[in-house]
Protein backbone atom coordinates (compact mmCIF):
# COMPACT_ATOMS: atom_id res chain seq x y z
CA UNK A 1 0.00 0.00 0.00
CA UNK A 2 1.04 3.75 -1.18
CA UNK A 3 -0.61 6.92 -0.01
CA UNK A 4 -0.52 9.62 -2.12
CA UNK A 5 -1.04 13.14 -0.33
CA UNK A 6 -2.16 14.95 -3.21
CA UNK A 7 -2.84 19.08 -2.39
CA UNK A 8 -5.51 20.48 -4.80
CA UNK A 9 -4.40 24.17 -5.20
CA UNK A 10 -8.00 24.70 -4.06
CA UNK A 11 -8.92 27.89 -2.84
CA UNK A 12 -10.29 25.68 0.26
CA UNK A 13 -6.64 24.10 0.27
CA UNK A 14 -8.18 20.83 0.16
CA UNK A 15 -6.44 17.46 0.23
CA UNK A 16 -7.48 14.25 -1.65
CA UNK A 17 -5.99 10.56 -0.98
CA UNK A 18 -5.53 7.84 -3.04
CA UNK A 19 -4.43 5.01 -1.85
CA UNK A 20 -2.42 2.83 -4.17
CA UNK A 21 -2.94 -0.85 -3.60
CA UNK A 22 -0.59 -4.11 -4.54
CA UNK A 23 -3.16 -5.40 -6.96
CA UNK A 24 -3.38 -2.55 -8.82
CA UNK A 25 -6.52 -0.87 -7.65
CA UNK A 26 -6.75 2.69 -5.60
CA UNK A 27 -9.27 3.98 -3.07
CA UNK A 28 -9.71 7.72 -3.36
CA UNK A 29 -10.05 9.67 -0.13
CA UNK A 30 -12.48 13.30 -0.71
CA UNK A 31 -12.18 13.56 -4.73
CA UNK A 32 -12.04 17.37 -4.90
CA UNK A 33 -11.40 17.44 -8.79
CA UNK A 34 -12.12 14.04 -10.59
CA UNK A 35 -10.00 14.92 -13.68
CA UNK A 36 -7.12 15.51 -11.59
CA UNK A 37 -8.09 11.87 -9.84
CA UNK A 38 -8.42 10.41 -13.18
CA UNK A 39 -4.82 11.97 -14.57
CA UNK A 40 -3.40 10.41 -11.63
CA UNK A 41 -5.04 6.76 -12.30
CA UNK A 42 -4.16 7.02 -15.62
CA UNK A 43 -0.44 8.18 -14.41
CA UNK A 44 -0.03 5.09 -11.98
CA UNK A 45 -2.11 2.65 -14.07
CA UNK A 46 -4.52 2.02 -11.35
CA UNK A 47 -8.54 0.66 -11.55
CA UNK A 48 -10.83 2.68 -9.10
CA UNK A 49 -12.50 0.36 -6.85
CA UNK A 50 -13.99 3.28 -4.29
CA UNK A 51 -14.39 6.22 -2.94
CA UNK A 52 -14.37 7.25 0.91
CA UNK A 53 -15.48 10.76 1.67
CA UNK A 54 -14.68 11.62 4.97
CA UNK A 55 -18.25 13.52 5.53
CA UNK A 56 -20.53 15.38 3.69
CA UNK A 57 -19.40 19.22 2.76
CA UNK A 58 -19.17 20.19 -1.01
CA UNK A 59 -15.16 20.24 -0.96
CA UNK A 60 -15.50 16.44 0.25
CA UNK A 61 -17.29 14.93 -2.62
CA UNK A 62 -17.74 16.81 -5.58
CA UNK A 63 -15.56 14.53 -7.53
CA UNK A 64 -18.25 12.08 -6.42
CA UNK A 65 -20.68 11.73 -9.73
CA UNK A 66 -18.34 12.06 -12.40
CA UNK A 67 -15.87 9.13 -10.63
CA UNK A 68 -18.63 7.23 -10.36
CA UNK A 69 -20.18 7.40 -13.56
CA UNK A 70 -16.57 6.84 -15.50
CA UNK A 71 -15.30 4.26 -13.08
CA UNK A 72 -18.51 2.42 -11.21
CA UNK A 73 -16.93 2.45 -8.26
CA UNK A 74 -18.58 2.50 -4.76
CA UNK A 75 -18.83 5.19 -2.52
CA UNK A 76 -17.99 4.50 1.49
CA UNK A 77 -19.48 6.82 4.05
CA UNK A 78 -21.63 7.28 7.37
CA UNK A 79 -25.22 6.55 7.23
CA UNK A 80 -25.83 10.00 8.02
CA UNK A 81 -24.85 10.87 4.53
CA UNK A 82 -27.71 8.79 2.99
CA UNK A 83 -29.24 11.85 0.67
CA UNK A 84 -26.43 14.21 0.70
CA UNK A 85 -23.42 12.06 -0.36
CA UNK A 86 -23.76 11.66 -3.93
CA UNK A 87 -23.43 7.85 -5.28
CA UNK A 88 -23.51 6.62 -1.39
CA UNK A 89 -23.69 2.66 -1.76
CA UNK A 90 -22.05 1.25 1.19
CA UNK A 91 -22.61 2.82 4.85
CA UNK A 92 -19.47 2.39 7.45
CA UNK A 93 -19.68 1.55 10.96
CA UNK A 94 -17.92 2.82 13.81
CA UNK A 95 -15.12 -0.11 14.40
CA UNK A 96 -15.48 -1.87 11.18
CA UNK A 97 -12.40 -3.16 9.42
CA UNK A 98 -11.80 -3.01 6.00
CA UNK A 99 -8.76 -5.12 4.82
CA UNK A 100 -6.77 -3.73 2.27
CA UNK A 101 -3.26 -5.19 0.89
CA UNK A 102 -1.88 -8.28 2.85
CA UNK A 103 -1.62 -7.19 6.66
CA UNK A 104 -2.79 -3.41 5.77
CA UNK A 105 -6.39 -2.61 6.91
CA UNK A 106 -8.40 0.53 7.34
CA UNK A 107 -10.30 0.87 10.63
CA UNK A 108 -13.24 3.03 10.84
CA UNK A 109 -13.65 5.98 13.20
CA UNK A 110 -17.16 6.96 14.25
CA UNK A 111 -16.11 11.23 14.54
CA UNK A 112 -19.18 13.41 15.37
CA UNK A 113 -18.21 17.46 16.04
CA UNK A 114 -17.69 18.90 12.48
CA UNK A 115 -20.39 17.24 11.56
CA UNK A 116 -23.26 14.56 12.47
CA UNK A 117 -22.06 12.18 9.81
CA UNK A 118 -18.00 12.70 9.68
CA UNK A 119 -15.84 9.37 9.75
CA UNK A 120 -12.10 9.01 9.92
CA UNK A 121 -10.00 6.34 9.48
CA UNK A 122 -7.33 4.66 11.05
CA UNK A 123 -4.39 2.77 9.21
CA UNK A 124 -3.26 -0.62 10.62
CA UNK A 125 -0.07 -2.28 9.61
CA UNK A 126 -0.36 -5.92 10.82
CA UNK A 127 -2.17 -4.52 13.55
CA UNK A 128 0.02 -1.65 14.48
CA UNK A 129 -1.50 1.75 14.20
CA UNK A 130 0.83 3.45 11.34
CA UNK A 131 -1.53 6.58 10.08
CA UNK A 132 -5.01 8.48 10.65
CA UNK A 133 -7.11 10.06 7.75
CA UNK A 134 -8.75 12.99 9.59
CA UNK A 135 -11.05 14.88 7.53
CA UNK A 136 -12.14 18.55 8.97
CA UNK A 137 -11.97 16.38 12.29
CA UNK A 138 -8.42 17.29 13.42
CA UNK A 139 -5.80 19.00 11.64
CA UNK A 140 -1.92 19.42 11.66
CA UNK A 141 -2.20 21.61 14.66
CA UNK A 142 -5.36 22.84 14.90
CA UNK A 143 -9.40 20.85 15.08
CA UNK A 144 -12.45 21.36 13.09
CA UNK A 145 -15.20 23.85 12.96
CA UNK A 146 -18.33 23.05 14.66
CA UNK A 147 -21.21 25.03 12.47
CA UNK A 148 -22.48 21.70 10.70
CA UNK A 149 -22.13 19.68 14.85
CA UNK A 150 -21.88 20.89 17.85
CA UNK A 151 -18.41 21.43 20.25
CA UNK A 152 -19.11 18.92 22.71
CA UNK A 153 -18.86 16.17 20.19
CA UNK A 154 -16.29 17.27 18.64
CA UNK A 155 -14.53 17.59 22.39
CA UNK A 156 -15.48 13.90 22.89
CA UNK A 157 -14.40 12.96 19.94
CA UNK A 158 -10.69 14.70 19.79
CA UNK A 159 -10.12 13.74 23.71
CA UNK A 160 -11.44 9.74 23.42
CA UNK A 161 -10.15 9.28 19.69
CA UNK A 162 -7.01 10.99 19.39
CA UNK A 163 -5.44 11.46 22.56
CA UNK A 164 -4.95 7.87 23.02
CA UNK A 165 -3.44 7.24 19.83
CA UNK A 166 0.21 6.45 19.22
CA UNK A 167 2.99 9.45 19.05
CA UNK A 168 3.89 7.86 15.74
CA UNK A 169 0.76 8.19 13.62
CA UNK A 170 0.93 10.18 10.76
CA UNK A 171 -1.94 12.84 10.18
CA UNK A 172 -3.61 13.17 7.39
CA UNK A 173 -5.79 15.72 7.07
CA UNK A 174 -8.39 17.00 4.85
CA UNK A 175 -6.93 20.96 4.19
CA UNK A 176 -4.07 22.30 4.50
CA UNK A 177 -3.81 24.88 7.58
CA UNK A 178 -0.75 24.66 9.37
CA UNK A 179 0.59 27.63 9.00
CA UNK A 180 -2.31 29.53 10.06
CA UNK A 181 -2.98 27.02 12.58
CA UNK A 182 0.24 27.32 13.86
CA UNK A 183 -0.26 31.54 14.03
CA UNK A 184 -2.61 30.88 16.34
CA UNK A 185 -1.22 28.51 18.55
CA UNK A 186 1.59 31.32 19.37
CA UNK A 187 -1.45 33.95 19.78
CA UNK A 188 -2.70 31.98 22.94
CA UNK A 189 1.03 30.25 23.69
CA UNK A 190 3.56 32.46 22.57
CA UNK A 191 6.44 30.44 24.44
CA UNK A 192 5.63 27.41 22.54
CA UNK A 193 9.28 26.10 21.33
CA UNK A 194 7.96 23.37 18.77
CA UNK A 195 5.28 25.91 17.01
CA UNK A 196 8.05 28.43 16.63
CA UNK A 197 10.10 26.29 15.09
CA UNK A 198 7.63 24.87 12.65
CA UNK A 199 6.19 27.55 11.33
CA UNK A 200 9.26 28.76 9.05
CA UNK A 201 9.04 25.40 8.33
CA UNK A 202 5.10 25.78 6.94
CA UNK A 203 5.62 29.05 5.24
CA UNK A 204 8.45 27.69 3.44
CA UNK A 205 6.74 23.88 1.94
CA UNK A 206 6.00 23.28 -1.68
CA UNK A 207 3.07 21.40 -0.97
CA UNK A 208 2.27 20.29 -4.59
CA UNK A 209 5.79 18.57 -3.82
CA UNK A 210 5.92 17.74 -0.48
CA UNK A 211 4.07 18.49 1.92
CA UNK A 212 4.42 18.57 5.46
CA UNK A 213 3.28 15.52 7.36
CA UNK A 214 2.75 15.40 11.41
CA UNK A 215 2.45 13.03 13.71
CA UNK A 216 0.09 12.47 17.06
CA UNK A 217 2.83 12.94 18.92
CA UNK A 218 3.93 16.67 17.13
CA UNK A 219 0.56 17.42 17.64
CA UNK A 220 0.72 16.95 21.71
CA UNK A 221 3.53 19.98 21.48
CA UNK A 222 2.21 22.50 18.95
CA UNK A 223 -1.70 21.48 18.89
CA UNK A 224 -3.33 23.84 21.74
CA UNK A 225 -6.45 21.63 21.38
CA UNK A 226 -3.98 18.64 22.59
CA UNK A 227 -2.51 21.15 25.55
CA UNK A 228 -5.49 21.65 27.07
CA UNK A 229 -3.48 21.68 31.04
CA UNK A 230 -1.17 23.78 29.78
CA UNK A 231 -0.48 26.66 32.03
CA UNK A 232 0.01 29.78 29.70
CA UNK A 233 -3.45 29.09 27.41
CA UNK A 234 -5.07 28.69 30.23
CA UNK A 235 -4.03 32.14 31.72
CA UNK A 236 -4.65 33.24 28.15
CA UNK A 237 -8.13 32.24 28.26
CA UNK A 238 -8.50 33.38 32.09
CA UNK A 239 -9.68 29.57 32.50
CA UNK A 240 -6.98 28.20 34.97
CA UNK A 241 -9.53 26.18 37.24
CA UNK A 242 -11.19 25.31 34.01
CA UNK A 243 -12.24 21.28 32.85
CA UNK A 244 -10.39 20.69 29.88
CA UNK A 245 -14.01 20.59 28.51
CA UNK A 246 -14.40 24.30 29.23
CA UNK A 247 -10.93 25.12 27.97
CA UNK A 248 -11.56 22.93 24.79
CA UNK A 249 -14.88 24.85 23.73
CA UNK A 250 -13.35 28.33 24.96
CA UNK A 251 -10.48 27.54 22.31
CA UNK A 252 -12.39 26.49 19.92
CA UNK A 253 -14.80 29.47 19.79
CA UNK A 254 -11.61 31.98 20.22
CA UNK A 255 -10.57 29.89 17.00
CA UNK A 256 -13.78 30.81 15.14
CA UNK A 257 -13.49 34.23 16.05
CA UNK A 258 -9.68 34.59 15.62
Amino acid sequence: MKIHQVYTESELRNFTYLIELEDGSALVIDPWDAGEVNRLLHQWQLSLRAIINTHEHWDHIQGNPELVAEHSCEVWAHSNGQGKVPGLSRMLTAGELIDLDTGVQLRVLDTPGHTYAHLCFLVLEQGIEVAVFTGDTLFNAGVGHCRSGDVDSLYQTIAEQFHCLDDNVRVYPGHDYLENNLRFTLSVEPDNRQAQEWLPRAIAADLTVAPLVTRIGDEREFNSFFRLANRQIREKLNSVNATNKEVFIKLRSLRDNW
